[in-house]
């Protein structure tokens, strides 16, 4: 339910009020969706997103003028935060430094961001219980500036025929931009450097499979640029990328959005606004809704992992953690 008052509105989420300044303005210039649509659009996904976000540190990407202006990168959660607003707090080694960032656990937390410009929603793959053992294995499928999207489609099947050997239950989304990220829900029982080595080892395996449209080279300036890069550092400790159901900073307001396998031969990732998730929402529920549910145990690709360090492949150096 919306409350006019001029120049801002109210939106009653659950048993809050928030309060929505400059609704009007146009963040998405090739859509002319404002800040109000985009607000609206969280609404109508309003369990997918906090199933995707909940009790996760969350970096929010946030557009004070529109995804056309500055970009601003946000780990702390933004000033003058109503006391309802949840957060964790983080230590980042490389600055000796702690932030309170974002912890979503209901949707008016989502709504108040939107408030704040926030577009994106990026959060961690562990959650506040444990914020350095992720429950999350994240498969990131980034195509390089000639990769085709039916190269990026082929990799996916892959991608979900080892997942099947492994018993993993994989978990397709949109990435809203070129890619596609799958993710698999594993037990919080390892640290960062032990979940991006169980993931390089899965991405060398994908990499065997489809040696013609992948690649797990290191350094971006040696990759072809018409590969599929498989991205195990998305694993790496403070490596974020966009959660399911988070809109993109897209002219055209794109989504991150789940899909199911049989979908990835016919979808096109530009067809996925906010314009047109809401109504697939409504028809399909979360996707996603079940991930909690199938737990998988890393053990096998930790021994892939010390099969090919013993065989002598070289271990990429690891990010430092504070991207």
């Amino acid at each position: 339910m919306v409350k006019e008052r001029s120049p801002s509105v109210e939106l009653e989420v659950g048993p809050r009020t928030v309060r929505l300044s400059n609704p009007d303005r146009v963040y998405f210039p090739a859509s002319g969706a404002t800040k109000l649509d985009l607000a609206q659009y969280y609404l109508a996904v309003g369990d997918g997103i906090v199933n995707a976000l909940r009790e996760r540190p969350c970096m929010l990407h946030r557009y004070p003028t529109g995804v056309e202006g500055e970009k601003v990168h946000q780990k702390r959660l933004p000033h003058g935060a109503p006391p309802w607003m949840e957060t964790v707090q983080l230590y980042f080694p490389r600055y000796g430094r702690t932030a309170d960032e974002l912890c979503v656990t209901e949707l008016a937390h989502v709504i108040w961001a939107v408030q704040m410009s926030t577009v994106e929603f990026h959060p961690w793959n562990s959650r506040r219980a444990d914020t350095e053992r992720p429950d999350e294995w994240r498969i990131d499928l980034d195509p390089m500036p000639d990769c085709p999207f039916d190269r990026v489609r082929r990799v996916a099947h892959v991608v979900h025929e080892v997942l099947d050997e492994l018993g993993a239950v994989g978990w397709p989304k949109t990435s809203g931009g070129a890619g596609l990220h799958v993710y698999v829900r594993v037990a919080p029982e390892h640290g960062f450097t032990d979940v991006r080595r169980a993931a390089l080892a899965f991405a060398r395996e994908v990499e065997r499979r489809a040696p013609d449209d992948v690649t797990t080279t290191w350094w971006r300036r040696e990759r072809d640029p018409s590969l599929v890069f498989v991205d195990y550092n998305q694993n790496a400790r403070d490596h974020t990328i966009a959660s399911a159901y988070s809109v993109r900073g897209t002219p055209d307001a794109t989504v991150s959005t789940p899909l199911r396998w049989e979908e990835l031969d016919d979808v096109d990732p530009r067809d996925c606004t906010i314009r047109t998730v809401p109504g697939r929402f409504a028809e399909l529920g979360d996707l996603h809704a079940g991930i909690d549910d199938a737990v998988f145990d890393l053990a096998p690709l930790l021994e892939w992992a010390a099969r090919d360090e013993h065989e002598g492949a070289s271990e990429p150096p690891e990010p430092d953690g504070d991207s």
